[in-house]
């Protein structure tokens, strides 16, 4: 083990490290309209960012990880910044294939029908040969949103209503937890998203009901381990009663 890595043990023998970590991509556009760019730069930089956040999670011993990258409404946004985030969504398909390597476990959060086959064999592809790895679990969202996880659980337990198989009586949140896109995930502890603002919009809903929120002023691609620290330490400090006293 190295000396940094060695450091970052000790330190986190010291505090709790939250079981899972949520985070908003946010800020990319601005990023790059502040320097003058068009939006897609800062979403090229943004990707670099998840890049390194994503090892240094796996580095310090976070055991899942979660990255809002598109979500349902994203599509409304201009055709040649839609086209610029899915190509970058490609790409990474092809990259993290250095994650099987290190042992990580890769699902995709969203509805994968929208994308065309090829993509989509891609993304299943991926989470078939990572789905034996254990020492992280890393979940991306693409074509994601939280009220859409919640009508496709209710959808699929509807189903089984119908078919004579359950009684709406008997239905329960254990029930309904292995029915959203997250299924034996653990519930979000930590969510982070910077940018400034604050707001989950439509991220894990279900999943993140007793979650501590951590809102930055830093935009998504200056957003570093040194910040994700900074979350992680507040985090130590908060009480979590999980509605007790």
């Amino acid at each position: 083990m190295g000396l940094f890595k060695r450091k970052k043990a000790a330190e986190n023998s010291e505090r709790v490290l939250p079981k899972h970590i949520a985070f908003i991509m946010d800020g990319n556009g601005r990023w790059a309209k502040r320097r003058g760019l068009p939006r897609k730069f800062g979403h090229r930089e943004g990707a670099k960012t998840f890049k390194k956040i994503t090892r240094y999670c796996k580095d310090i011993g976070i055991k899942n990880v979660s990255f809002y990258a598109f979500s349902t409404e994203n599509w409304k946004r201009p055709k040649d910044e839609v086209d610029a985030i899915i190509e970058l969504f490609r790409e990474y398909i092809i990259d993290v294939r250095n994650y099987i390597g290190e042992e990580v476990r890769v699902l995709f959060l969203g509805d994968k029908s929208i994308f065309d086959d090829d993509l989509r064999k891609k993304m299943v592809d991926l989470e078939n040969d990572t789905k034996d790895y254990n020492r992280m679990t890393m979940l991306l969202a693409i074509n994601y949103g939280g009220r859409d996880d919640i009508v496709h659980a209710a959808k699929t337990l509807a189903q089984r209503v119908r078919d004579g198989k359950l009684l709406p009586g008997d239905i329960t949140e254990e029930m309904f937890q292995p029915e959203l896109y997250t299924k034996d995930v653990p519930d979000v502890d930590l969510l982070i998203r910077p940018s400034g603002e604050e707001r989950i919009s439509n991220f894990l809903l279900w999943q993140s009901a007793y979650a501590e929120f951590y809102f930055t002023n830093v935009l998504w691609p200056d957003f570093d381990s040194k910040e994700l620290d900074k979350a992680i330490d507040e985090f130590n400090h908060r009480q979590r009663r999980f509605g007790g006293v």
